[in-house]
């Protein structure tokens, strides 16, 4: 390319990108954004009570997930019929399960949160679950800054038709064997932090 006087025209200092190449390569270089399944901490009283990351909100029909890679909450499908999420539904960080992700966490609170928020929460229960053959346990949880629900301290003192909801919901997609109170939900959220914390198991 020359210029009107015949001299070389001088190419920009800097080539710009098309904006899916800018997206793709930030993701890469891990500028956009934190990763909150690993750059969020899980909370200094973890595991009494701890972060976790809202993915889908309180009354949704939605179910969007983590996208392990980018870190990004992604639409994964839409329910059928008329099912939709009792409550707030995510994932604590810096977990483990046997499946390489995180643990699924059930939040009982008010209101409907926005996906990808995180918000400080208290293990009161555990449903142990199996997902197409493999293990999907749940926590179950209350916000623990909500406060009509920050005092219950076990899955045993919610009114029995919030159990009975809660229970309907998961059977409609998982088999569920039974309900484990408190103690139980302790249990295995220590055990995966540690799990967590081995080297070589995150993927």
């Amino acid at each position: 390319m020359t210029s009107y006087a015949g001299a070389p025209a001088k190419e920009p200092a800097h080539k710009v990108l098309p904006l899916n190449s800018r997206i793709l390569s930030g993701m890469e270089r891990r500028t956009v954004a934190a990763h909150p399944w690993h750059d969020l901490e899980i909370g200094p009283q973890a595991p009494a009570i701890f972060n976790c990351v809202i993915e889908i909100g309180k009354g949704s029909k939605v179910k969007y997930e983590l996208d392990k890679k980018s870190g990004l909450i992604k639409v994964d499908r839409i329910l059928y019929s008329s099912v939709v999420y009792p409550h707030n539904y995510g994932f604590i960080p810096r977990t483990l399960c046997e499946d390489e992700d995180p643990i699924d966490v059930l939040v009982i609170m008010q209101e409907p949160v926005l996906p990808g928020c995180f918000l400080r929460a208290r293990a009161i229960g555990l449903m142990p679950m199996i997902d197409q053959g493999e293990k999907d346990d749940k926590i179950i949880a209350v916000c623990a800054d909500d406060p009509e629900y920050r005092d219950f301290k076990d899955i045993k003192e919610l009114p029995p038709h919030r159990l009975a909801e809660i229970r309907r919901f998961f059977e409609d997609w998982i088999c569920m064997p039974r309900t484990l109170w408190r103690a139980c939900a302790s249990l295995m959220l220590q055990c995966l932090i540690k799990l967590y914390l081995e080297p070589n198991r995150r993927k």
